[in-house]
């Protein structure tokens, strides 16, 4: 994506002032992000453009219905309480009045107001941050709680549907159309030896044992903008999946993304390790910010959420090297392998540990 691309979306948003300058933002995945900067009446207001990967949401417009509904409810729900400008996103309009815009090749555009004074990291450095990041995300499903209406869109169906993710990765298997399994024979056999835990949340859900939630269900640590002062998790950020789910996979994603200080496509596998330390914390945070709505099966599951998320991220990671990179952004030979083997390398180890994890759990 070329900055004058942004730069001309951004004429089509309700924005005044001149435009200072665009440039690119952030390491995301999936959609194109840039920083843009306008001068209004000599001050300086940042704003955040991006451009929305349409092959990977095929239905824009039921995304960004979810996405306004959904900030809506915060905003009203947040309402007269301190720093509330901050502590939800603020989706600028088109000038037409809709919640995107779509350029002349059909690229679909949105645009927010930059959350100044707070910082997303991707690898956690502290405890504290753990904590932080996790009683955000716990009190956006406890904000959630109470959103009125119809069901909000699938924006991406059966997205956290770990056994529809191992029918995806039988098919890439089955057809190598990249001849790679050879490269990925460890990897592969894992997937055997573990695919067994697959549809244990999905199972309980269908048995009403735990309930459907609307979640985040993309709960990387960098997806929450922490205080750059206080450290205090002020925003949840990234809502393109926010959608019904289960709050296990929220909690799963946060464990994930959070107890291992090796970054994600970390080579070395003997840097991917268990903090037990801001495992505990990510677990006091989420129950804190969830302020008493989970209930005695999920919270008893947080353990073996991190451990199934985990396993289904480093699955698709999986598929998606064995299916070219079609899905995932790459920057190098073997990247979402790499992904991959990071991933299973912590499922792993929160296997061995899941005894002392819920012990943990019990005495929080």
């Amino acid at each position: 994506m070329t900055n004058s691309k942004a730069s001309e979306a951004a004429r089509h948003f309700a924005l005044y002032g001149d435009i200072l300058d665009v440039v690119p933002y952030g390491n995301g995945h999936i959609n194109d992000t840039c920083l843009l900067r306008c001068s209004q009446a000599g001050t300086v207001v940042r704003y955040i453009v991006q451009r929305l990967n349409t092959a990977i949401f095929r239905e824009p417009e039921k995304l960004m219905a979810n996405v306004s509904r959904v900030l809506a409810h915060c905003s009203a729900r947040l309402a007269g309480q301190a720093d509330a400008s901050r502590r939800a996103l603020t989706l600028v309009p088109a000038q037409d009045g809709r919640p995107f815009w779509r350029d002349a090749d059909g690229a679909c555009w949105r645009c927010y107001l930059f959350i100044e004074g707070a910082t997303s990291y991707d690898i956690l450095e502290t405890p504290a941050q753990a904590y932080a990041a996790a009683k955000a995300f716990g009190a956006f499903l406890a904000l959630l709680a109470d959103i009125g209406g119809e069901r909000l869109e699938e924006t991406i169906p059966h997205f956290h549907d770990t056994p529809s993710r191992l029918v995806a990765f039988d098919a890439a298997l089955a057809a190598d159309s990249r001849n790679r399994a050879a490269l990925a024979k460890d990897e592969i056999a894992f997937v055997a030896a573990t695919r067994h835990i697959a549809p244990r949340l999905l199972d309980l859900q269908a048995s009403g044992a735990i309930p459907e939630r609307i979640t985040h269900n993309d709960t990387k640590l960098n997806n929450v903008m922490l205080d750059n002062i206080s450290g205090v998790g002020i925003c949840v950020i990234d809502l393109d999946t926010v959608m019904p789910g289960q709050s296990l996979f929220d909690f799963g994603d946060l464990v994930r993304t959070s107890v291992s200080p090796a970054a994600e496509d970390e080579r070395d596998l003997s840097k991917v390790q268990l903090r037990h330390d801001v495992f505990a914390a990510l677990a006091k945070g989420y129950l804190k910010g969830c302020d008493g709505c989970l209930t005695k099966t999920e919270v008893e599951l947080l353990p073996f959420a991190g451990q199934l998320i985990t396993f289904e991220i480093g699955l698709r990671f999986l598929t998606d090297y064995l299916q070219g990179d079609v899905y995932f952004k790459t920057h190098r030979e073997g990247h979402n392998l790499d992904r991959c083997r990071t991933q299973f390398q912590l499922v792993k180890l929160l296997q061995e540990h899941e005894t002392a994890l819920q012990t943990m759990v019990a005495t929080l």
